[in-house]
């Protein structure tokens, strides 16, 4: 796999939790981009069925991508505070909080799936893998990527021999998806220049990149590919819930919380991250299992206030369309923007 052999320098984001479907990465990558399942909250079955059902829709390279379990000291005190101060919220939806439970979440499974069906790229979110597991996912094909949102962490992923990063800017909307929840709040821009100059390996641009001409900025700036998750948000064959497709239009601003997961997402804001920011606690994935009856319940009601509106700070420009005619679109919108700026000339 050779990202700048894509016919479109366009990757999907992952989206765990709901907005990333097997549709939707055939649709991304049937069209000359790459598409990507967000398999961090997947059992080992479904990812197999959903490797499956993308393969059954397109021959064309797709990618999976993996959470790598946190090794972050959880302090339970503030986790049980967290849990007694969202009473409230199970007694308004009328469900029981979640079980703040610390596990790997299938760790292991999953990258035997990935391995047995020789999935032609992995991602990794949240950490560094060892070698020994960039090792395995070589051994069965993989072209391997690790998300990085430092330029510590990009030479981190380059020493350990991984073949391209995903650098990760503020901007992004979800998680932060660094090696450690605090890491570095650096902008896009810098991000990538940093992660060029200090390694030697392809960077995927990840980070409020929504159109055409984004794209081709940071493919100026060096990146061989730019990736988009809140621009997918609204096609049809995205997992969105109805509420979140309709916030996308509705809500005005997005910022960084805790207190859906425990862990740091930009997302709209709404009247939960208003609420609970201040004192959610760094406890990833505890909080997540802690708020997750609340948020199914809020998306079976349609109630906005308290799903996790994952977008990032150019939410604004979503458009309603299939994903294959937006990458196709954006891909034009990129070649257009480069020509306009290699024609242009400064100062005059």
């Amino acid at each position: 796999m050779e990202l700048a052999a894509l016919p479109y320098p366009i990757v999907q984001a992952p989206m765990a939790g709901g907005p990333s479907t097997p549709e939707l990465a055939a649709g991304v990558s049937a069209a000359g981009g790459l598409g990507f399942l967000a398999a961090g909250y997947d059992s080992a079955e479904d990812l197999r069925a959903g490797i499956r059902t993308v393969r059954a829709r397109t021959d064309a390279p797709f990618g999976v991508n993996l959470f790598v379990p946190s090794s972050e000291q959880v302090d339970q005190a503030a986790v049980d505070a967290y849990a007694a101060r969202l009473r409230g919220e199970a007694e308004r939806y009328g469900v029981a909080l979640g079980v703040p439970a610390d596990d790997d979440g299938g760790w292991r499974g999953r990258l035997a799936v990935v391995a047995e069906e020789r999935v032609p790229v992995v991602s990794f979110t949240f950490g560094l893998p060892s070698r020994e597991v960039i090792e395995e996912m070589r051994r069965a094909g993989a072209y391997v990527m690790v998300t990085v949102t430092t330029p510590d962490e990009a030479v981190a992923a380059h020493e350990a021999e991984v073949d391209a990063l995903v650098a990760q800017g503020i901007e992004a909307g979800g998680h932060r998806g660094g090696f450690t929840d605090d890491a570095g709040d650096f902008g896009l821009l810098v991000l990538l220049r940093l992660a060029l100059r200090l390694t030697p390996l392809p960077v995927v641009a990840a980070g409020g990149v929504i159109d055409g001409a984004g794209i081709a900025g940071v493919l100026a700036a060096g990146a061989v590919a730019a990736q988009l998750g809140t621009a997918f948000l609204r096609t049809p064959e995205a997992g969105t819930s109805v509420a979140h497709r309709e916030a996308l239009s509705s809500y005005d601003r997005t910022a960084v919380t805790r207190a859906f997961t425990g862990r740091r997402a930009r997302g709209l804001v709404n009247r939960f991250l208003e609420e609970h920011t201040d004192e959610a606690p760094l406890a990833y994935p505890h909080v997540h299992h802690l708020t997750a009856p609340l948020r199914a319940a809020a998306r079976k009601a349609g109630d906005a206030g308290a799903i996790n509106l994952w977008a990032g700070q150019g939410f604004r420009f979503t458009e309603q369309m299939p994903a294959g005619e937006l990458v196709r679109r954006l891909g034009a919108e990129a070649e257009e923007a480069l020509t306009r700026a290699a024609r242009r000339r400064f100062g005059r």
